[in-house]
Formats: structure tokens, C-alpha cells, sequence
């Protein structure tokens, strides 16, 4: 049935619009006679509705989020409200880097009508030492490869000077040689003793052939005196007086030799006779071998220079001391602190000036004087944790002298690293 208009509205009607739905044209027929039912063009899409609609690109909102993450940041971790504290507590977290409450603490303001005291301070790193400073002992000059054969000490012990601290494996060679040299001292001591009886024999000896000689040419000289007077006589012969005279010639030389023989020993002390003299030189040397064998044997031992505490022990039994030496001696009776000082503060500085100590390892402060200010600047030694610190600072030594109570404290942290304040003028209010 062909489709027909109505005049009146210009639409099909329900009934038609089905009619003609149900209506099929033949495959062949032309496309303008083709007539579409009026509910489908009706629902043809509209071309401003199929358009699709501008969304806002994630490239610009990324500066936003660049500035939500670190406001959001500072705003939570400086001054932590409530409920970023109780998220920290429930999952066991740590604010701040480390600390326990904000950043952004109060801070305690002075009461109305009061004022702030500031204090003009030097502050310097240093270290806490003995007043008489840290003693590395080494073995004796001349010790060599000797290792530690006894450990008379441990570290916290007091010792008095003079006092063996270690013993060195080479004691007993030493021991011999000090042996061998006591036993030598002992045979040139009896020599000299022979040697000094001998000398005192041999001295009576020659002052009695000296008398003897006298005494046969006193007899001598009488006997030609009585041939003499005889031969003038004409009693005896030319013969007997020429015999009287060789007989008395024979005794005065006799006499000459006895006192020559004597005459060594006339006048001079029995210690000063020569032979004596070579004994005693002889008992000398060996006293000196003596000697330097004891000294030779002091290099078996280390001993306490003076008195104090030990330290450290740096080797043990059986080891060969390095250039570590063998242990620390120091005397911490009375403790000190030595203060790196910037050169451009020192001048801040001055002798009795007091001093506040600080450092991680004890709590609360010590407390003294600055008691010495050194001459000598020189390069820091002591530097701290922060990476971006001056490692090659000048600075001058400013030796700090503890108080009794400090020092007792200071006394178990030796060579600690501490923070030093210097108050270096009055108080003044701001």
C-alpha cells in the first residue's frame, strides 16, 4: 500500500507508519523510492550531540600536584595536627627525622616585665685528656724482635713509677750475661787481693835484703878496716887485703841493688804499686761489664715512668710490640679538655673564662676553666659529623681545666669528642 500524508499535520499516522513498515520493495527498486518509516528519522542522531566533549589534560594538573606533595609535607611533619600524630603512633613511626614531638614546639616565652639573658660564647669541638697528657710506652731501645713474655698489668689499674708493667722474652739471655759478668767482678776481685798481698810481701821482702846488705857490708868494711891495719903491720900478706877489699866492694853493691829493690816501694801506698794498680784497672772493667749487663737487662722490662692508670693495652702475651707500643699511661686523676678554637675567635678568649662541656655519652654538662691558651695555630683535627664542615679550619688549642666533679665524670670517657661553649663576656640583655 503506498504511503500517504496527512494534509492537516504533515506526519504518517501510527497505522500508516506500521503499514509501510511492513511493506518491502523489491531489491531493484531506486533508492528515492525508498520512503523511511517517520520513527526512524526521528531518532537520527543530532550532529551537535555526537561532538565529544573537552576534557582537561592530566599535563596540567601535574604542576598542581608538584605543589600539594611538599606544602602537604611541610604542613604535616612542621607542625603535626592531631591526626597525622595518632597515624604516627598507630604504625610505630618516627616525626621529624628522630624527634618526638613537631618541629614547630612552643617556646617559652619570659613573663611580662622580664627579659631573655644572652651570654656572648666561643663554641669549638675538642676532646677530654689527662692533665698530664697519654704516655705510649714501647719497649726499651734495643729490645729487637723480643715479644711480651708477662702482662703484669690490665687496663684501669694503678701503678706507681718504677713499677714493671710487662716483661719481654729476652729477660733470661739477659739474666745469663748479668751472671757471667757478676762471676768475672768476683775472680778480678781476688786477683787484686793476691795482687795487693803480694805487693806487700815483696815490699817487706826488699826492705829487709835492703837491712841484710847493710848489715854484710857493715861486717865487710870492718873486716878490711882490721886486715888494713894488719897489713900495715906487715902481719898478713898483699893477697888477704886484696881479698877484704873484693869481699867489701861485693857488699856495697849488694847495698846498691837492696836499696834500688827497695826503692820501689818506699814512699808510695801499697794501691798505688803497679801491679796493684793493673788489678785494680782490671777489677774496673769488670765492674763496668757488670754493670751494662744490668743495664743490658733493664731492656727485658717495662716499667711505669710515673704514676697513673692504664689505659689501654694494645698487644698481649706472645706478640711482637708494633709501633703502637705496648700500652696508654696516663695519670686521670685530674681530667682536662682540649678545645680547637677557630683563629678568628680566639681573640674572644681569655685564662679563667668558664667553660660548659657537652657530648652525647653522659648527661647533663661539665663545667671549668680555661687554664691555658696555646701560641701554635695549626690544622683541625677534630671534626665533626656534619659533611659540608671545614676539615682544613686553623685553629689554636685552648686547654680547659675541669672542676672536681667534672673530672671524675670525664675520667671514664677519655678522648671523647665534646662540645665546648667559652662564655666570653657578661650577660646582656637584648
Amino acid at each position: 500500500m503506498p504511503a500517504t500524508h496527512n494534509p492537516d499535520t504533515g506526519m504518517q499516522t501510527k497505522t500508516e507508519a506500521m503499514a509501510d513498515t511492513d511493506t518491502k520493495k523489491p531489491a531493484d527498486a531506486p533508492a528515492s523510492d525508498i520512503i523511511l518509516p517517520l520513527q526512524v528519522i526521528d531518532q537520527a542522531p543530532d550532529p551537535d550531540a555526537a561532538r565529544p566533549k573537552r576534557r582537561l589534560r592530566p599535563v596540567f594538573l601535574l604542576p598542581l600536584v608538584l605543589l600539594l606533595i611538599p606544602l602537604g609535607g611541610v604542613l604535616g611533619l612542621y607542625f603535626q595536627p592531631t591526626g597525622l600524630q595518632r597515624f604516627f603512633e598507630t604504625f610505630a613511626l618516627t616525626p621529624g627525622g628522630g624527634t618526638d614531638t613537631p618541629i614547630a614546639v612552643a617556646v617559652e616565652r619570659p613573663a611580662e616585665g622580664e627579659t631573655a639573658a644572652l651570654v656572648p660564647m666561643v663554641v669549638g669541638l675538642g676532646r677530654l685528656v689527662p692533665q698530664t697528657d697519654i704516655r705510649t710506652l714501647a719497649p726499651p731501645f734495643g729490645a729487637g724482635d723480643a715479644r711480651i713474655a708477662d702482662l703484669n698489668v690490665r687496663e684501669g689499674d694503678q701503678v706507681a713509677g718504677g713499677d714493671i708493667l710487662a716483661v719481654l722474652d729476652n729477660r733470661n739471655a739477659l739474666e745469663q750475661a748479668v751472671a757471667t759478668a757478676r762471676a768475672n767482678v768476683e775472680v778480678r776481685t781476688a786477683t787484686l787481693a793476691q795482687t795487693r798481698r803480694n805487693t806487700e810481701s815483696a815490699a817487706a821482702e826488699a826492705e829487709a835484703g835492703l837491712q841484710k846488705a847493710q848489715a854484710a857490708l857493715t861486717n865487710a868494711q870492718a873486716e878490711f878496716d882490721r886486715y888494713q891495719t894488719l897489713f900495715e903491720r906487715g902481719i898478713v900478706t898483699r893477697a888477704a887485703i886484696d881479698q877484704r877489699q873484693s869481699t867489701l866492694d861485693q857488699a856495697t853493691q849488694e847495698v846498691e841493688r837492696a836499696a834500688a829493690t827497695a826503692s820501689r816501694y818506699e814512699g808510695v801506698e801499697t794501691d798505688e804499686q803497679v801491679d796493684v794498680a793493673v788489678a785494680k784497672r782490671n777489677l774496673d772493667a769488670g765492674l763496668a761489664e757488670l754493670e751494662r749487663a744490668r743495664a743490658d737487662l733493664e731492656k727485658a722490662y717495662i716499667r711505669a715512668p710515673s704514676d697513673g692508670t692504664v689505659i689501654a693495652i694494645h698487644v698481649q702475651e706472645g706478640e711482637k710490640p708494633d709501633t703502637s707500643g705496648v700500652l696508654d699511661l696516663g695519670d686521670i686523676s685530674h681530667m682536662t679538655a682540649e678545645i680547637e678554637i677557630y683563629q678568628s675567635d680566639i681573640r674572644r678568649v681569655a685564662l679563667g673564662q668558664p667553660v660548659t662541656v657537652t657530648a652525647d655519652a653522659f648527661d647533663g654538662e661539665l663545667t671549668g676553666t680555661v687554664a691555658d691558651i696555646g701560641l701554635e695555630v695549626g690544622r683541625q683535627t677534630i671534626i665533626g659529623d656534619d659533611p659540608a664542615a671545614n676539615t682544613d679550619a686553623r685553629v689554636i688549642t685552648v686547654n680547659v681545666d675541669l672542676d672536681e666533679p667534672s673530672s671524675q665524670i670525664a675520667a671514664r670517657f677519655i678522648n671523647l669528642e665534646v662540645l665546648a661553649r667559652i662564655e666570653t663576656g657578661p650577660r646582656d640583655a637584648p
